[in-house]
């Protein structure tokens, strides 16, 4: 049945079921796992959400507050939904209240933060109503990377530590409008980062739009630089579990970094200055937000170069995935 259909035959839920979900950022692509590897970081989006008898009433604080549409095309709203489509029942009205930690278009996962938190919020309001509805980590992910397009970020806001995600094509087809396509199947695993890993961000003022420095990205690479990123993805899943030593090396690309640079000046001079001074630096995900891994805190002298370049440093730590109370 279509969406409206599902909701006139949905149980509704009744008023006055309250959720509270806390949400982590998220850096994707670690260097050479572009679209595969992930990893949660300690910042974090809190969403509270209320059933009501009627009416969406919605309010942001914090990052974006002013920029984000306060009504049902909200992110998180249209998430809150599909986590109640998933789990089968409907609301008739919404509170919502979104405090803001993310940074918005810098990179850090935002926007997989806000899906996973609203998809979570309305499982979790489903399992409030009827506990045999509730929906496991596999299927959150698969919910919320359908939003996204690819799992990476999401992911690691559902499962925490570091992720390893993939796609797969489904036994059948889905329609999507009058086209016939293959299914799409998200998934990821876990893996635990070394103990002694420092993730730390560098954060700018400056933002970027994930679209627009993906389409600086070719559509064929050269064999060579294929595997060269297979070759270090793999190396990454060592050096960021067992063997940090190993970090500088393994966080080394060719497939996407390179091909965004002109896009991002400042991301670009910040990685080259810390990978000369032995430090393992990525884009974070589409950037402009710089990752540096390591097991020892940040050197005083950058942290001032930093400062003196706009740059926030933050460091988050890693996070576990989303948490619902």
């Amino acid at each position: 049945m279509d969406t409206r259909e599902s909701r006139l035959t949905a149980p509704t839920l009744p008023a006055g079921l309250t959720v509270t979900v806390r949400v982590p950022a998220s850096s994707a692509n670690l260097g050479p796992g572009f679209d595969s590897l992930g990893m949660a970081l300690g910042i974090h989006d809190e969403i509270e959400v209320r059933s009501t008898d009627s009416g969406l009433d919605i309010r942001v604080e914090g990052e974006g507050a002013d920029e984000v549409p306060w009504g049902p095309q909200h992110l998180v709203v249209r998430a809150i939904e599909r986590g109640l489509e998933a789990a089968g029942v409907w609301a008739d009205g919404l509170e919502v209240l979104c405090r803001n930690a993310i940074p918005h278009s810098r990179g850090l996962g935002s926007s997989a933060a806000a899906v996973v938190g609203g998809i979570a919020a309305g499982c979790a309001l489903a399992a409030e109503f009827d506990p045999a509805l509730a929906v496991d980590a596999d299927r959150m992910v698969q919910l919320a990377a359908e939003f996204e397009g690819h799992p990476d970020n999401a992911a690691a806001s559902v499962l925490g530590g570091i992720i390893v995600s993939w796609t797969e094509t489904g036994p059948g087809p889905e329609a999507i409008g009058d086209i016939a396509a293959p299914q799409r199947i998200y998934r990821a695993v876990r893996l635990d980062g070394h103990a002694g890993l420092r993730p730390v961000v560098l954060v700018p003022d400056e933002r970027s739009s994930t679209a627009q420095t993906r389409g600086l990205l070719p559509e064929l690479i050269p064999h060579r630089d294929a595997a060269f990123n297979v070759s270090r993805a793999a190396l990454a899943v060592v050096a960021l579990t067992q063997r940090p030593d190993l970090l500088l090396p393994a966080t080394a690309d060719r497939l996407h970094q390179i091909q965004r640079a002109p896009a991002l000046p400042l991301t670009t001079a910040w990685i080259d200055r810390l990978r000369a001074a032995g430090i393992a630096a990525t884009v974070s995900g589409a950037g402009p937000t710089v990752l540096a891994l390591g097991t020892s805190g940040f050197p005083d002298e950058l942290r001032a170069r930093a400062a003196a370049d706009g740059l926030r440093v933050v460091e988050p730590g890693l996070a576990e995935g989303v948490r619902i109370a």
